[in-house]
């Protein structure tokens, strides 16, 4: 009798052969072989899909497609790759495929448009995958296609937020220059070209100018930034020790009247505790380094007014920045104020100076001057109706007292 051992027979219940096990690693062999001849196809399809059902894909410029293309066709490949070793863990998808476009693509597509992008070439994988799969690997490719467009989906967002990432220190960096350049009145020439890069707009501008306090200064500036785009405003911000100073290009959400204080007002809660003070209006960012630095003047007399209102006017401030020094306060003043007297004549520069004199008294003037107190009243009613301010108001006798003795300086000077 023979006792050779004998292999065991498949029989099916029937009696009749069962059909030969294929083992898992053949089926993904002999669909790594039907992958590779469909690459270009597959990467053809998508483009041609995206062409047909993306409209922004359309109005590309034909570089920017065929990179797209590029990156179509890269993902199919590294798929493939990494179908065939599946040992090799999480696919490389940064470097593989968004690694062949140019950096400058994620400027000319979104996050938006990268994900509708993705979508597309998922649905034309999907979509071919029955007659991709080898017999009995279906299942096992559909897996696989998930977890691949998984991990591209990770690592697009990932290449979006580094780019951000770069751009936003990018812009910092640049925003910081731009201030400092205003502050400073040099390389104005650069200015607008600078503010192009940051999609700056021709608008007025304002600058704003305040104190940390113990605000974090990464926080507040991001906080002032949101809150001047969220009001639809241009804005450059750059910190200086604990100064904040802020570049607002304010379109045309307000009539000219009421700029700068309406423009500021909203976000003048942001900075820190103490003064807040606004620049003058100016035409364009080439201009701003006027309001820049007429409210940094501003933030440094501020001390000397501290029942200032928050935020003031840099001009409301010029009084105490002539007394601290600025040049340009001093020469406003006298162009405003004391010019203007003097062109109307010496009754009203001589009232003027008897009336503060004789602490703000009708009679006590109109009897130095050998006129009448309606004479007088008439006279004081001229000079606020020529430089803005009230004799008989506090404040405003100190503005003109001021202006006048600045003026009468400049005239002994010259």
């Amino acid at each position: 009798m023979n006792t050779e051992a004998r292999q065991p027979e498949d029989h099916s219940e029937d009696g009749t052969d069962a059909p030969a096990v294929v083992e898992p690693d053949e089926i993904r062999t002999e669909t790594v072989r039907r992958l590779e001849r469909s690459m270009g196809t597959l990467g053809t399809a998508a483009v041609a899909r995206m062409e047909e059902r993306l409209a922004w894909f359309r109005r590309m410029s034909a570089q920017d497609r065929s990179w797209i293309g590029l990156v179509a066709q890269s993902g199919v490949a590294a798929f493939v790759d990494w179908f065939r070793n599946p040992q090799r863990g999480r696919p490389a998808i940064t470097v593989e495929v968004f690694g062949t476009a140019p950096r400058e693509l994620t400027r000319s597509v979104s996050l938006q448009q990268t994900v509708d992008m993705i979508r597309v070439v998922i649905e034309v994988v999907e979509g071919e995958v029955d007659d991709l799969a080898a017999p009995g690997g279906a299942q096992q490719l559909r897996e696989a296609i998930l977890r691949y467009t998984r991990e591209v989906a990770f690592s697009s967002a990932k290449v979006y937020a580094r780019a951000a990432e770069a751009r936003g220190a990018w812009d910092a960096r640049l925003e910081a220059l731009i201030v400092d350049a205003l502050l400073h009145g040099d390389r104005e020439d650069g200015l607008q070209t600078w503010g192009s890069a940051l999609g700056w707009s021709h608008t007025s501008v304002i600058a704003i100018v305040g104190d940390l306090g113990d605000r974090e200064g990464g926080k507040a500036m991001d906080d002032l930034r949101a809150a001047a785009r969220r009001l639809g405003h241009d804005v450059l911000a750059g910190l200086q020790g604990s100064r904040v100073v802020v570049v607002v290009g304010v379109g045309d959400r307000y009539p000219a009247d009421d700029l700068p204080a309406a423009a500021a007002e909203p976000l003048a809660g942001l900075f820190g505790p103490g003064p807040v003070v606004v620049g003058p209006a100016v035409p364009d960012l080439r201009s701003a380094g006027t309001s820049v630095r007429a409210a940094v003047q501003g933030l440094r007399a501020a001390v000397a007014w501290p029942d200032a209102p928050r935020p003031v006017l840099s001009d409301d401030l010029l009084p105490e920045r002539a007394l601290e020094g600025d040049t340009d306060a001093r020469r406003q003043l006298v162009e405003e104020v004391y010019l203007p007297l003097q062109g109307a004549g010496s009754p009203l520069l001589d009232t003027l100076s008897v009336y503060l004199e004789h602490a703000s008294s009708l009679e006590a003037t109109a009897r130095m001057l050998f006129v009448h107190p309606n004479t007088v009243r008439y006279r004081l009613s001229r000079i606020a109706e020529l430089t803005g301010h009230i004799p008989s108001d506090g404040r405003g006798s100190f503005v003109l007292r001021v202006a006048v003795a600045l003026g009468r300086l400049s005239e002994t000077r010259s």
